[in-house]
């Protein structure tokens, strides 16, 4: 969905052996670590949470930057997630609710919750086609 992009992690000591890990542009993405081996999940984890946190306010979710493929501290997050993150960009830069997406798709709102929840795994198709009642084509390549 988007090679070579990625979201630049700022690592600073906690002061006690860990760090604490933030992203710019994303104030609500704030977590700690204590070995560079936990940065991966944890650093996932902390966006995808605050992802959440757009979903529920209907605000547009930044999205990642272009990146070195040699730049450590970098995370990427799974194609799921970011089809989804698209999707709610579209919706909130279209001024589309959940009720006036599930009515263009023919489902019913709750379907749509689900197809936003980032913990609930939603089939590429179904994000590709509520993308495309929206005017969009979601495209994946390699």
């Amino acid at each position: 969905i988007m090679a070579n992009r990625g979201y630049k992690a700022s690592l600073k000591s906690n002061g006690e052996g860990g760090y604490i890990v933030t992203f710019k542009g994303i104030p609500e993405a704030i977590t700690e670590i204590w070995s560079m081996e936990e940065f991966q999940k944890t650093a996932t984890d902390c966006l995808i949470t605050a992802i959440d946190f757009y979903i529920e306010d209907r605000k547009t979710f930044p999205l990642p930057e272009e990146v070195d493929e040699n730049e450590k501290d970098v995370v990427y997050l799974p194609v799921s997630v970011m089809a989804k993150v698209l999707l709610l960009n579209t919706m909130v830069s279209c001024n589309i609710r959940p009720v006036d997406l599930a009515k263009k798709m023919h489902i019913h709102p709750q379907d749509v919750t689900r197809i936003l929840n980032t913990n609930h795994t939603t089939k590429i198709d179904t994000l590709a086609k509520a993308l495309k009642v929206l005017g969009k084509n979601l495209q994946v390549s390699i």
